[in-house]
């Protein structure tokens, strides 16, 4: 069977889920062998897989991230609109995007189901600072309570896997206050106004954050639509009772939790506060930013029908 693209680059980030990614980089390298439209880099630094994209969209037409949700992050921002289609191999901690992507059952374990006519077009999330900056995400943002979590989890180098979402969860709870917000939110047919304390805001592309808490179980990557999960200010000896919620997906049902699904949202925030893109932090986020879809905006392969 002829493979679909030209060329493929793997872009292999071997300091992903704190460095155990660079176990499979021989295992990757020998899959690898012999297919003379294939090609391997590995990255060396923070946002060097972006960097590694930009360089080579003219003369790749398929990026493969092969790493965590991280690395993922930064080759999308560089290839959105560009005509370059993305894989994802998944080795990082969490591995959150692939748990929508795949749903219900991961690909075979290797790299085979890359060079098949497997395709599809996703939304992304695109997001513009009140400085200007502009991001995209491809499964979810915090800001406030899950920014700090990713923060934490960023800064965290003894603990490794899923268990380190949970770890870094109950460490950020002890000192979190809300944050007073004022939110637009323009659905489908209506505009919504919040101006209240918030305890968590969670917007999303896929359905799974932090390795195990399901945010978004409504979201569909391909709707046009992004999921919110709004947390109001709830007491802290209370919050327990939501993490388990979240975990399973049933915070949506409770008259604490606004869910709503959106083609665009604006955020004003008076407070500077901690903001993730795809589990990638971002300090000192303050005053008005505006997060929209951008439906499909973006070619995934590698998809199992």
């Amino acid at each position: 069977m002829k493979d679909i693209f030209a060329h493929y680059l793997f872009i292999f980030n071997p300091v992903a889920d704190k460095g155990r990614a660079m176990r499979q980089k021989s295992w990757l390298q020998d899959l690898l062998a012999g297919r003379r439209n294939a090609s391997l880099l590995s990255t060396m630094y923070a946002g060097h897989a972006s960097d590694i994209a930009r360089t080579a969209m003219d003369k790749t037409d398929c990026i493969i991230a092969c790493g965590g949700d991280g690395t993922l992050h930064e080759v999308v921002n560089a290839v959105v609109g560009k005509g370059v289609a993305v894989g994802i191999l998944p080795m990082g901690s969490a591995n959150d995007f692939v748990k929508t992507l795949y749903s219900p059952a991961m690909p075979p374990l290797g790299i085979a189901h890359f060079f098949m006519n497997n395709s599809k077009d996703i939304d992304v999330g695109f997001v513009t600072e009140s400085a200007g900056r502009q991001h995209y995400f491809i499964n979810s943002m915090g800001l406030g309570f899950t920014g700090r979590i990713a923060q934490c989890v960023k800064q965290t180098r003894w603990l490794k896997g899923e268990l380190l979402y949970v770890y870094a969860l109950f460490v950020v709870l002890l000192r979190y206050q809300p944050m007073h917000l004022h939110v637009t939110l323009m659905q489908e047919d209506k505009i919504v106004e919040l101006d209240e304390p918030i305890f968590a805001v969670s917007i999303a592309n896929g359905a799974i954050e932090g390795g195990k808490f399901r945010i978004a179980p409504l979201a569909d990557l391909s709707d046009g639509l992004l999921d919110i999960a709004l947390l109001k200010a709830v007491p802290k000896r209370k919050l327990f009772r939501y993490v388990l919620k979240y975990m399973r997906g049933t915070h949506i049902d409770d008259p604490q939790v606004l869910y709503y699904k959106v083609k665009s949202l604006a955020i004003t925030i008076t407070k500077p506060e901690v903001m993730h893109l795809d589990g990638e932090v971002f300090d000192n986020i303050a005053g008005r930013m505006t997060i929209e879809v951008i439906p499909n905006a973006l070619t995934v392969i590698g998809i199992q029908e």
